[in-house]
């Protein structure tokens, strides 16, 4: 018989209980409900609706049950619904009649809810560290990149030269914002649901903030319908961990250029590359592929949980069951995703001949030939149809900036004079971008200066 059987007749049918039934997924939930029984019965036994005895047999028997369950020596019931009537249902066999004093004063619905923030408390904590090692990553790349040039790419068109640290530390603020997030949904979730009840607290006398003191959470939920019923906590961690996706997405998807035939602006380590069933030759960058294919996936999870509570009316709905293997999928799909893809950018070989080669071709320099003229007193719209006509003259004669003389460039404008040539040199162009947030050599030492100092202050949530 279930353990909210009393009120009924007869057993659920078995297709029932399956349909029913949560503990599927939601048996990796195990510590976070036997910690939240521990702090309960330590607060009941600390308003003296339990023995201090009786506190320390249940606690004793927790204890017990989660060595058990962590050494594979229990089988969850699925007729026992969830984790939380599980581990009491094992309790009671384990401790006897005891047990069943354990639930005094509380709901699955406050339970759960306890659970699910204990657990997503702890994951994002360990996401932002992968997030941190891949920072730690970016960081040293671009310290080892400052000066090699590469083109910078607008509409997927070549458009300024830039260098591969400017390139890197555009992801580092990306992903820099995502701790920003992740560290904001953490704040945001600790708050305890812990006696809420099904939704409208009870008529013992807990003590709510000392069950939030003892699990770890800076307040509690100020209104019982609102704490068994929120998932925001939930969507906002999803939502920061689909753009963290995101960014590694479109992070792969350069990747996956930069390593073609096309590009060769890189080489994957052939430990985080794969090759052809039938084709000899090739080398295939399936990690940052996977990636950018899991990353729809977790955007699914989200839009998932979204639809889930569009219509939900307060309080508690078994709707709310659906959060969990979506949660689950998107967390776990992300720690698949982020050490891969940091120990793949940390192996890779960077080819910086062929991306400053990569940076002379496409006209990349333009806009610092039109910026001379400007220099020398023309007006930008003046001086950017001059340079639109040199372009299309190199064009027409399969030639570029750099290799035209002085008098084709004297044919266009009297302004021109040999000093053309070093500002419209790679180097000049990069370094002469002193403006904050430029490729400037100068400007990124002082970038990865600061980048360093971030690690160093913010190690952790």
């Amino acid at each position: 018989m279930k353990l909210w059987g009393g009120r009924f007749s007869k057993s659920t049918d078995m297709v029932v209980d399956d349909f029913n039934s949560s503990i599927r997924f939601d048996q990796r939930l195990f510590r976070e409900d036997i910690q939240g029984s521990i702090a309960h019965v330590t607060m009941l036994a600390a308003v003296q609706i339990l023995s201090e005895s009786e506190r320390d047999t249940i606690i004793h028997g927790l204890k017990d049950l989660e060595k058990s369950i962590e050494n594979n020596e229990v089988e969850f019931d699925i007729s026992a619904e969830d984790i939380h009537m599980n581990i009491e249902t094992l309790l009671i066999q384990q401790i006897g009649d005891v047990a069943k004093k354990m639930h005094t004063g509380r709901s699955r619905n406050d339970q759960v809810a306890t659970d699910m923030r204990l657990y997503i408390k702890k994951e994002v904590q360990a996401i932002d560290q992968d997030v941190f090692k891949l920072l730690e990553t970016l960081l040293k790349l671009s310290q080892e990149h400052i000066e090699t040039i590469m083109p910078g790419y607008t509409h997927l068109q070549k458009a300024q030269p830039t260098t591969l640290s400017h390139h890197l530390m555009a992801y580092f603020e990306m992903f820099k914002r995502d701790r920003d997030r992740l560290a904001t949904s953490y704040h945001r979730m600790n708050q305890s649901p812990l006696g809420a009840g099904a939704f409208a607290t009870t008529t013992y006398p807990l003590d709510r903030n000392m069950t939030a003191e003892l699990l770890d959470f800076d307040a509690i939920c100020l209104n019982s319908m609102d704490a068994v019923s929120d998932r925001d906590f939930l969507l906002d961690v999803l939502y920061a961990l689909s753009m963290i996706m995101m960014h590694l997405s479109r992070f792969s998807e350069e990747i996956i250029l930069w390593c073609s035939h096309e590009f060769r602006f890189i080489d994957l380590d052939d430990a985080y590359s794969t090759g052809s069933s039938i084709m000899p030759q090739k080398k295939n960058p399936d990690i940052p592929e996977l990636i950018r294919g899991k990353t729809g996936r977790v955007y699914g999870d989200l839009m998932s949980l979204l639809t889930t509570m569009k219509g939900l009316p307060l309080a508690y709905n078994k709707d709310t069951q659906e959060d969990k293997e979506v949660t689950f999928d998107a967390i776990d799909t992300l720690k698949m995703c982020l050490p891969i893809f940091t120990k793949l950018l940390d192996t890779m070989t960077v080819r910086k001949e062929v991306m400053r080669s990569g940076a002379e071709g496409g006209f990349t320099n333009a806009t610092d030939a039109a910026d001379y003229l400007v220099k020398k007193g023309l007006a930008f719209r003046d001086a950017h149809e001059v340079i639109g006509k040199l372009v299309l003259y190199c064009v027409n004669n399969n030639t570029n900036l750099s290799k035209l003389s002085l008098s084709e460039y004297q044919n266009l404008s009297p302004l021109f004079e040999e000093d053309i040539f070093d500002a419209i040199s790679l180097d000049t162009c990069v370094n002469k971008r002193q403006v904050i947030g430029g490729p400037a050599k100068e400007q990124m030492e002082k970038v990865n200066t600061y980048a360093a100092t971030y690690l160093c202050d913010y190690p952790s949530i």
